[in-house]
């Protein structure tokens, strides 16, 4: 007989002591006509990644897939053989299969993947910021687990478009919904195991039967062909019940994947997001555990250096500028704890405060008297400077809109969009009008004047010192709108352009144009007729890293006061939008702003503290030093960028303890803090209103006698603010178009120019100017005037045709 006859003859024996996988299957298989198949594990247990030892790996295309590869660690080390998992297309390794059931070393998402191979035996597999270098023993063992990663890849990638339409909102499954759930997983292994197992057999089959078919038409005597057809036959048969065999597996496996929908898949995916989110927190507890000990390390000589104030003290230490972090940047670990404080504030009590009694070194000293709230222009930390009586003698007199429509409740897939993005420039990526507000980046250039009245009360300072509290004050309350602002202003047209007259009703006209396309940037001048202009150009550079989105203003704002002469400069600091992909979105402000008075070199440092979930410090912080040219400090900032700011004038200073990293501490004993700035109550409905403030409402209001440049008059911008974002998204992408042409256009006649060896000026801004800065030695553009002219005569005859 044949090697099938042979087979046969050994089955029984065999199927029924063996425990070698596939091996005792296929001794077993005469016997599938009168049993089931046996059950077998779907993971290769051989070195390497390999199967069982003489035997083939599990099937590729098993929903779980196991097995050993080598894995590159470090140059110390290079590979390290490590435990494999593929299941629901996410690749996940362990040190050893025993860790499969507490730590997990690392997860890759295969449906985002790229997967490569460098050579017979390497693997690659990259996925954002994350690589995977891996190493299998031999090229068939490497070629099974490529099959196997692309399948789960492309099972992955339509799973994933299946289900971007579902919520996910789901509460976590219940003990008994989890019981349920790793019953229901085991029945599909064991399902999948059945299909493995029987893929095997029916390939090995398949192949003993073309060779006995192949022999039989290779017959010359016709003495051997009864011996041939009947080994034939033998093979059919085992093939066909094989084949059966196959078929009720696939039936059953069908049959209970019907039976549960994507309720599994939701379940799997929120336990996976809980573990790695645990992870993610533990990593940050070891870190959080080095900073608090080196917290403790200096705070015995802090408690030891401020007895002497805390005796007539009866406010709270606030901490301000720190030291930097040894954090890598790329990190995403905003860890406030782990800077030591460089000063300490004591609130003191000025009827007991006696400079000759006390133990600290006058470094620098200040009379209580001078904080006399009848002489300045500073007003009691029980009041706020924009109560409502206080509001109401600034009501305009032309009545603005105080709400616009409800923005519609659209659904869109964000990473759909997103995943193709990271590391790009913001402003070349094209965006649906879904993730705008109805503003453009001007508009919201323009509502950093929310607060224009600090701006009218440092006029009114005769100090230096104390005017540079309100400009500080003014610096911070710009950000007090971005709290809840998370979607993105359109992005203006090149020449575009937008007006805020306020002139009668505030004092102040503002003006704001696109001067450049690539890098966007955008020039503002304000001037107020009660005392002081502003004037800026703004460059955004933003980068998008997978979980938060980094936004970095680059550029001066410069303020001047007419009668002083004080000029100030300050930059802005890095917005942070977190969960861009995954949870609720929210923004963030980290860094430090030096705002300095040119005139009379005045300084104050303002520091930024990102959020941290382990600091107990008050979220959002914002707290600074206001010294005089020379370094004598006289007031302290403090308070929220999202709340208010005080100020405390400094009466005493000392050199406190040294912290452990060789840096001394400065301990200022305040007055009474004094609130310069509180932020307006949102309007209601709000939340319906993208949150835009009173302000903000009017922004984008129709007005006559406008540029028709102005960005009121942008149809996509209008459109969408009307709640028609079909249309909008179909505006925006012909204005985009009919930029992306006249910039083809500059572009065709700067080639010309060149070959006829002309110079080619470029795009030239209507109402501003290119000049070099006197005080910074930058080139920024500056307001060469014309426009309100223009508007007075209603000649725009200059503006260009981009609506």
């Amino acid at each position: 007989m044949g090697k099938a006859a042979a087979l046969c003859g050994g089955g029984g024996g065999n199927g029924s002591n063996s425990t070698r996988g596939l091996v005792s299957l296929l001794s077993a298989v005469p016997c599938l006509a009168c049993q089931e198949l046996p059950a077998m594990s779907a993971e290769p247990g051989g070195r390497g990644g390999g199967g069982p030892a003489g035997g083939p790996p599990a099937a590729p295309g098993s929903d779980t897939y196991k097995g050993w590869l080598f894995k590159w660690t470090n140059y110390l080390k290079g590979y390290q053989r490590r435990w494999f998992v593929l299941s629901n297309g996410l690749l996940s390794y362990y040190r050893t299969q025993a860790e499969m059931a507490h730590t997990c070393r690392g997860t890759i998402n295969l449906s985002t993947a790229h997967i490569d191979t460098e050579d017979s035996c390497n693997i690659v597999l990259s996925n954002g910021g994350r690589t995977y270098h891996l190493k299998a023993n031999s090229e068939v063992e490497r070629q099974r687990w490529v099959t196997a990663l692309e399948l789960a890849k492309a099972k992955a990638i339509r799973m994933r478009n299946n289900q971007s339409d579902d919520s996910g909102d789901e509460e976590p499954a219940s003990q008994s919904d989890k019981s349920e759930l790793h019953s229901t997983l085991k029945t599909l292994s064991s399902k999948l195991e059945d299909l493995s197992t029987c893929n095997d057999l029916i390939a090995k089959h398949g192949a003993a039967l073309q060779r006995s078919l192949s022999e039989l038409e290779n017959l010359k005597l016709p003495a051997e062909s009864g011996e041939k057809i009947k080994a034939v036959n033998e093979r059919a048969t085992l093939f066909r019940i094989t084949s059966n065999a196959m078929i009720n597996a696939c039936r059953d496996f069908l049959d209970l994947a019907e039976t549960h929908s994507r309720k599994w898949q939701r379940m799997l995916q929120y336990e996976r997001e809980q573990r790695i989110r645990l992870e993610e927190t533990i990593e940050q507890l070891a870190k959080q555990h080095n900073s608090l000990e080196r917290a403790c390390r200096g705070a015995p000589g802090l408690s030891s250096s401020s007895t002497g104030i805390t005796s007539t003290a009866k406010g709270s230490v606030q901490s301000a500028k720190g030291e930097a972090s040894d954090e890598d940047e790329e990190t995403e670990y905003f860890d406030a704890m782990e800077d030591a404080p460089a000063f300490i504030t004591v609130t003191a009590d000025p009827k007991h405060h006696r400079r000759s009694g006390s133990n600290l070194s006058g470094a620098s000293e200040g009379h209580p008297e001078d904080w006399n709230l009848e002489d300045s222009v500073f007003e009691s930390s029980n009041q706020s400077s924009y109560n409502e009586s206080t509001c109401k003698d600034l009501l305009p007199k032309k009545r603005r809109r105080t709400r616009i429509p409800d923005k519609p409740n659209y659904s869109l897939n964000l990473w759909s969009i997103m995943k193709n993005c990271i590391g790009k420039e913001l402003s070349k990526i094209p965006m649906p009008v879904n993730f705008n507000e109805p503003l453009s980046m001007l508009q919201r250039l323009t509502e950093d004047l929310e607060y224009h009245e600090l701006l009218d009360k440092a006029v009114k300072c005769e100090s230096s010192t104390e005017q540079m509290c309100f400009v500080a004050a003014f610096s911070v309350s710009s950000y007090s709108t971005t709290v809840h602002r998370t979607a993105k202003p359109f992005n203006p047209l090149l020449g575009e352009t937008y007006e805020l007259d306020r002139l009668e009703e505030f004092g102040f006209r503002s003006l704001c144009e696109q001067v450049s396309h690539h890098p966007p940037a955008a020039a503002h001048h304000v001037y107020s007729k009660r005392g002081w202009t502003l004037w800026q150009e703004i460059t955004i550079a933003s980068k998008f890293r997978g979980k938060y989105l980094s936004i970095m203003p680059l550029g001066a704002i410069h303020l001047e006061f007419h009668s002083s002469g004080n000029h100030y400069v300050w930059r802005k600091v890095t917005s942070t939008v977190h969960n861009i992909i995954v949870g609720k979105l929210w923004i963030d402000q980290s860094g430090e702003i030096e705002i300095v008075n040119h005139k009379s070199k005045d300084k104050c440092q303002l520091k930024f503290t990102p959020y941290s979930y382990f600091s107990r410090d008050v979220p959002r912080k914002v707290t600074g030093v206001v010294s005089d040219a020379d370094g004598k400090a006289h007031y302290v900032m403090s308070g929220t960028w999202d709340e208010k700011m005080e100020c405390s004038k400094i009466v005493q200073s000392s050199h406190g303890s040294t912290s452990t990293e060789g840096k001394q501490k400065t301990v200022y004993q305040t007055l009474s803090p004094k609130v310069l700035w509180k932020k307006y109550p949102l309007p209601e409905n709000a939340e319906n209103m993208y949150f835009f403030s009173d302000l903000a409402l009017t922004l984008n209001e129709p007005e006559e006698r406008v540029a028709p440049t102005d960005s009121r008059l942008r149809p996509d911008q209008r459109l969408m603010e009307s709640g028609r974002w079909d249309e909008a998204n179909v505006e925006k992408q012909r204005l985009e178009e009919k930029q992306r042409a006249v910039r083809r256009r500059r572009e065709a006649e700067a080639v010309e120019a060149l070959e006829e060896g002309k110079d080619y000026e470029g795009y030239i801004p209507l109402w501003f100017e290119r000049k070099v800065d006197a005080v910074t030695g930058e080139l920024i553009c500056v307001y060469k005037g014309g426009y309100w002219e223009a508007k007075d005569k209603q000649d725009w005859s200059m503006c260009p045709d981009i609506f």
